[in-house]
Parts: structure tokens; C-alpha cells; sequence
């Protein structure tokens, strides 16, 4: 018995190679809109779904995702120090995708919804003082994308309008500790 183990032992050796060295089956397209699809919703389980896989992008190069980005286009990406730059990352990623498939239109507002829920919990990361220049912010990045598809409708008026309700809100905070 031992000598017919010697004899299968390359045989199955070989065998288990060749099983990992084979090709994994293409992906389908309804197996990518649906990995889409959950990375793509308002919850924070959603983004934490996405933001892994973004982080080890290679277990998912069968899906032939577009991980490309270029933030918050060109509005700033961390404007008045709130970091809205893994936000804008997901909304591309999500656009980019939603087009290459033909389902953007389908999907588009909520894409839209998932970028604003986004920024609402990056700012609920901030100090509560702060943090209502941060959600203004967030309302106009999202009203932007709505409106325009892009966040790089966002204009120095709106910023400066966040940058009066941070200032004067710390003003604030500074004079009840006096």
C-alpha cells in the first residue's frame, strides 16, 4: 500500500498544479454589476466593502474593474482640511464603472446619494464645532454632482461660505471658553 501511495503521490501532486494553475472563468457581466452593485450603496457597510477591496485591488483583477481617480476633479480634495479624497475615490470608481457597463443612468442618483452619505460620515469624524461647515461642504459637493456629474462644479463662493461658518463657529467656541 505504501509503494502505491509513492507511485500516486506525483500523480496528485501534479494534479492539485494544474487545478491552481488553470484559469479562472470569466467573470460574467451580471457577476460584476452585482459586486457593483453592493459597493456601491449609502451604507457605511458598503464603503467598507469597496475601500477593502480597493485596498488589495488584485484579488479583484478578473472583475477588470477602472480603479482610476482623479479625487475631487478639481475641486479640492480636502477643502478647509476636511478629507473628502476616499469619498470622491468611490464616487469615481463608481461612475467610471456604472458607464463601462452601459448602467449609469440606472444608477446614477443613487451613486450620487451613496457620495453625499459618505461625506456626511467623514464629517461626523470632525468636531462638532466644526463639523457644520464640513456638512455644508458635503451639500454642495453632492448638489454639485447631482446637478453637473462632477464635483468640479464646486465654486470659491461655496467654499468661502463653508470657510465663514467654520470661522465664525470657532470664534464662537473660543468665546464660551474664555
Amino acid at each position: 500500500m505504501s509503494r502505491l501511495r509513492l507511485l500516486l503521490a506525483p500523480a496528485a501532486a501534479m494534479i492539485a498544479v494544474l487545478a491552481i494553475a488553470a484559469p479562472a472563468q470569466a467573470v460574467t457581466p451580471a457577476e460584476k454589476l452585482s459586486v457593483m452593485s453592493s459597493w456601491s450603496q449609502t451604507s457605511v457597510n458598503s464603503y467598507n466593502a469597496w475601500n477593502s477591496a480597493r485596498q488589495n485591488q488584485g484579488a479583484w483583477s478578473a472583475y477588470a474593474f477602472d480603479w482610476s481617480t482623479d479625487y475631487c476633479s478639481t475641486s479640492p480634495d480636502n477643502p478647509l482640511g476636511f478629507d473628502f479624497k476616499l469619498s470622491c475615490y468611490r464616487h469615481d470608481f463608481n461612475y467610471r464603472n456604472y458607464k463601462a457597463m452601459g448602467q449609469f443612468s440606472a444608477n446614477k442618483s443613487r451613486l450620487d446619494s451613496a457620495f453625499y452619505e459618505d461625506l456626511k460620515r467623514k464629517c461626523a469624524t470632525y468636531n462638532a464645532v466644526v463639523r457644520p461647515a464640513c456638512t455644508s461642504l458635503a451639500w454642495t459637493y453632492y448638489q454639485a454632482v447631482k446637478a453637473f456629474g462632477s464635483v468640479g462644479a464646486v465654486s470659491q463662493a461655496d467654499i468661502a461660505k463653508a470657510q465663514k461658518i467654520k470661522d465664525d463657529a470657532l470664534r464662537a467656541h473660543a468665546a464660551a471658553n474664555d
